[in-house]
């Protein structure tokens, strides 16, 4: 009878640690389940259950035994079998999971679990095609599973089938009408198709439904700033530099370069977004020790070998690098691309590689098997990045250049490529990277052709009669402050009107609706559409005088408008992205562009538009400046540039830490 009793207590303690694991009582139920696995050290289901207790303390390594022990007792354990997929994806070991999945699926077929997390592990991978037949069967076993439609979104964005993405992120919205994840992703992919008003729609619901969200805020009001929508925007600063400073994640560090002109606040956006989306990753271990090769192996890492600024400014110091001393590896991971630009750039490199289907763990050990010694990242924060390449450590020395404007507040980041005019020593401080001080900091083309065509004004829509200011900088980067400054610049200079880039109309109706709340008609605000590159640089011929944005200034865009002889005007700030345009024009010689307050640059305006032949004897300065000064000089730049790669490898040579860099013309 005492076994009988004895038996029975075991029983009710093996149901009162399921009644503490169902209420998540984790503590409880591990304690419970270590009792009963005491008195019963075969119940597989036991050892399963505080697994789940294990995982959900974090204890995952613990977890991982148990689930062990759990599927050594019963092989068919299929629960046991998923469940230690996720543990091992979470301890970064997926190709593991990935096995473990498969054969719960053979022993749980139609578990909808299985293909889902299963998903997830081809996705950490970097197999995605098969990733999306893995959330398609998901979807297949469970037709209203909201968060595989999800899942299959985000494959679907990573793959850049941003259209097929927004009708997976809707069905799951349509499931589940409260999912803020769903939205999110669809605000994402809508902003990818450049339907700005409907992404901020999307953000608007994942503010409402989960306000918290990391970067939210400062997504959202990067969407809005794409079309021109201020609305809130002070008080959505306020927020963003509060949040900042409490070290929250409100906003993305790319979209705040655009929105205040801080470099402290900057390095603190680009720090909190380090720590939490790619913390420096030891799972390959330091870079092994090999001998010096007779040539420099530099590995260039883009999503932007195509048509994008990135490689418009690039291409031509690709071309030209001194192949007796180095050996240049392109790993392109952005969108396919079939254009000019990426058919010019495949020929430029001595290897091109494709690797956007691989993972970055396979970049990273690409990049190791082909012993490149610096590896260049020309993306940063930007579009399309893949940070954890560099996380992972690809090369022994890694810098940062001209994709993203800023410092990356990385520790695996070890130079960032810059000049004086841009990081002035004051500014030193705030830069977690060494720096290299080029002489000039943007490469440039000096082989970019401009079309013979020559637009008449009315060609452009631009009056017959009167000063033609411009700014054809992305829309995101013209704040309220700027226009204000614009109008009144156009209100003191009579018959002058305003050339702004646009290619939405909701931009040109919202900058109208602003020159009108400025007191200036709205006809005198003229946009100008994308056209094909050599017709776009012959369009500034028409143009009078360029208006630079503040903080984020023309980089690719000044460049254009100077190499056809259009003179920039440029207030400089304090951060690397406010400074861009008055290092350009440092570097061709017209410092009397660059100015130094909101009223300075109004003033300088104003006059060169009142004192032609002031204008004229700048654009003849500009004229002769071109091929003179170092800025369209790309054979210099390319030595100075290869001449900080030579110090960079002579400091690991003699194995010195990385430090700060000044090259001399």
């Amino acid at each position: 009878m005492a076994d009988s009793r004895e038996d029975i207590d075991w029983k009710l303690l093996q149901e009162r640690a399921a009644m503490a694991l169902q209420a998540g009582d984790a503590e409880g139920a591990l304690l419970m389940y270590s009792d009963f696995l005491e008195h019963s050290p075969y119940f597989a289901d036991a050892y399963y259950k505080r697994a789940v207790a294990l995982n959900m303390l974090g204890r995952l390594d613990l977890a991982l035994a148990d689930y062990d022990r759990a599927i050594a007792i019963n092989p068919a354990h299929g629960y046991a079998l998923c469940n230690r997929g996720h543990v091992l994806e979470a301890l970064e070991r997926p190709e593991e999971a990935l096995a473990s999945y498969d054969q719960a699926g053979s022993i749980n077929p139609d578990d909808y679990l299985v293909p889902y997390n299963r998903g997830s592990a081809l996705r950490r991978l970097g197999r995605l095609h098969d990733a999306l037949r893995s959330y398609d069967k998901a979807i297949e076993l469970k037709a209203d599973f909201a968060e595989a439609f999800v899942n299959r979104g985000n494959i679907l964005q990573q793959m850049w089938l941003h259209e097929e993405a927004v009708a997976s992120y809707s069905k799951a919205i349509e499931l589940q009408p409260i999912f803020a994840a769903a939205f999110q992703g669809l605000g994402t992919s809508l902003s990818h198709l450049k339907r700005f008003a409907d992404a901020v729609r999307a953000f608007d619901s994942v503010l409402r439904l989960n306000p918290g969200q990391n970067y939210i805020l400062g997504v959202r009001r990067h969407a809005q700033m794409q079309i021109c929508d201020w609305n809130d925007l002070a008080r959505d600063l306020d927020l963003i530099v509060a949040g900042l400073k409490s070290r929250n994640a409100v906003c993305p560090p790319h979209a705040l370069l655009a929105l205040v002109d801080s470099p402290p606040l900057h390095r603190m956006a680009a720090e909190i977004w380090t720590e939490r989306e790619c913390p420096p990753d030891e799972s390959m271990g330091a870079v092994p020790a090999r001998p010096i090769a007779q040539k420099i192996r530099i590995g260039y890492f883009s999503a932007d070998f195509r048509h994008h600024a990135v490689a418009l400014l690039t291409a031509e110091l690709f071309e030209i690098h001194d192949r007796a001393k180095f050996e240049i590896v392109a790993f392109a991971f952005g969108p396919e691309s079939k254009d000019e630009v990426r058919a010019r750039l495949e020929r430029a490199f001595d290897v091109f590689l494709d690797v956007r289907a691989n993972s970055d763990i396979e970049i990273a050990a690409l990049a190791r098997r082909l012993e490149i010694d610096i590896a260049v990242d020309l993306g940063g924060f930007t579009e399309h990045c893949r940070t954890g390449i560099f996380a992972l450590r690809a090369a022994p020395i890694q810098l940062s250049y001209i994709g993203y404007l800023g410092t990356m507040g990385a520790p695996y980041m070890d130079y960032l490529l810059a000049d004086a005019a841009i990081i002035p020593d004051e500014e030193r401080s705030n830069y977690s990277e060494k720096i290299v001080y080029l002489p000039s900091y943007q490469a440039n083309d000096s082989l970019m052709r401009v079309s013979a065509r020559v637009f008449a004004r009315e060609d452009l829509g631009l009056p017959a009669r009167g000063f033609v200011y411009s700014c054809f900088n992305t829309n995101y980067k013209i704040m309220p402050l700027t226009f204000a400054i614009w109008m009144r610049i156009l209100k003191r200079v009579e018959s002058s009107c305003m050339y702004i880039y646009s290619d939405s109309e909701i931009v040109d109706q919202n900058l109208r609706n602003e020159a009108q709340k400025c007191g200036v008609e709205s006809d005198r605000i003229i946009f100008g559409r994308r056209m094909a590159r050599e017709d776009y640089l012959a369009r500034f011929r028409a143009m009078d005088l360029f208006l630079d944005t503040f903080p984020y200034n023309a980089g690719t865009t000044a460049s254009d408008a100077l190499w056809v002889g259009l003179p920039v005007v440029t207030y400089a700030g304090r951060s690397f992205a406010s400074r861009v345009a008055t290092s350009l024009l440092t570097a061709i010689d017209l410092p009397e562009l660059i100015t130094s307050s909101t009223l300075h640059y109004e003033e300088l305006a104003v006059q060169l538009a009142q004192q032609p032949e002031r204008l004229a004897q700048i654009r003849s300065k500009l004229q002769r400046n071109l091929l003179s000064t170092p800025l369209f000089d790309t054979r210099s730049f390319a030595q100075n540039l290869e001449n900080a790669y030579i110090a960079m490898m002579r400091r690991l040579e003699a194995e010195l830490a990385p430090d700060d860099i000044r090259v001399n013309p």
